[in-house]
């Protein structure tokens, strides 16, 4: 008799022990999504450096900048100057410079092939930057003329891009082949 009290006492808090634990397990499970969306994110990072890196390969000697030592990093926005995609620092003595990308984490709305190209884009973009610095940079500089360099510097990157995705070479075919082995869950 006493268990049948006991198991009827119990029982009848059952019910709200149970709704007493319900935002535990929602708090499990939306840290479990977030833990999911944090590792997607390094690994979309990590690929986008890895991309990057065999993109600078391909791209600097195609530009004549082989007697540079330029390594490429994925940064994030708040490392970049606001609203833009890249950026490229170099010392033309020691003949050395850093490319930096935007990381895909903080790319919105696109799809991660989409970034990827982008990607690319803002390499050549910058290689350019640095291929045009000896006759740019004597010159004084203000915003309209920067203005300029920009515009024409994106036609530039633009037009090569699309050459080169328009008569893929045997280079350019085995990093497009790369950039498509890239998990169809890191997309």
């Amino acid at each position: 008799m006493l268990l049948r009290y006991s198991l009827g006492f119990f029982g009848s808090f059952l019910p709200v022990v149970l709704l007493l634990s319900l935002p535990g397990l929602a708090m499990t499970q939306q840290t479990s999504a977030r833990s999911a969306a944090a590792a997607e994110a390094r690994e979309h990072t990590l690929i986008a450096q890895r991309f990057a890196s065999e993109r600078l390969a391909l791209w600097q000697p195609r530009l004549s900048l082989e007697d540079w030592n330029i390594t490429v990093l994925v940064s994030h926005a708040n490392e970049l100057k606001p609203r833009t995609l890249g950026n490229i620092h170099w010392d033309g003595d020691k003949k050395t410079a850093v490319i930096r990308v935007l990381d895909p984490a903080d790319y919105k709305g696109m799809s991660f092939d989409d970034v990827l190209k982008d990607i690319e884009f803002t390499v050549v973009h910058e290689l350019i930057h640095l291929e045009l610095s000896p006759v740019l940079s004597p010159l004084q500089r203000n915003d309209a003329n920067r203005r300029e360099e920009e515009h024409a510097v994106n036609h530039m990157a633009d037009a090569l891009l699309k050459l080169d995705r328009s008569h893929p070479s045997a280079a350019g075919a085995a990093a497009t082949a790369a950039a498509a082995s890239v998990p169809a869950a890191a997309r």
